[in-house]
Order: structure tokens, then C-alpha cells, then sequence
């Protein structure tokens, strides 16, 4: 449940700074022997400033209750 509790403070943190998580990958356009062409492309997964709110609020109520049960 600890491991829980953690992912959710992660998410909720990523969720209320930056809004998302955003990575880039080149994708290949056209390979034609020894040419290559390839074009970086940028995928996101927007997390909603409140529902990171609301991940982080759980997340540590998690931990915060699995502390009390120890």
C-alpha cells in the first residue's frame, strides 16, 4: 500500500507543477538506403491541475494512515 501512497504523491506533484507528463521520440519518416530522415515527435498525457490535487491529497492520506498503523 506504501508503494501506493507514493505513486500517487508522484502523480499529484507532476499533475499540479507541470501539468502533465510530456516526453519526445524520433519517429523514422523515410529510410532510402544510407538516407534517413526522422522527425522528433512530442507526446503528452495532460493530468488536470485538480486531479492532481486530488492524487496527491490521497497519496498522502495513504501514507499518512499506514504511518498511524505501524
Amino acid at each position: 500500500m506504501k508503494m501506493v501512497g507514493v505513486a500517487l504523491v508522484i502523480l499529484g506533484l507532476v499533475g499540479v507543477i507541470y501539468g502533465g507528463i510530456r516526453w519526445t521520440h524520433q519517429e523514422k519518416v523515410l529510410d532510402i538506403g544510407p538516407v534517413e530522415v526522422t522527425h522528433d515527435k512530442t507526446n503528452s498525457i495532460p493530468i488536470p491541475p485538480i486531479a492532481g490535487a486530488v492524487c496527491l491529497v490521497a497519496g498522502t492520506l495513504i501514507l499518512a494512515g499506514k504511518a498511524r498503523h505501524v
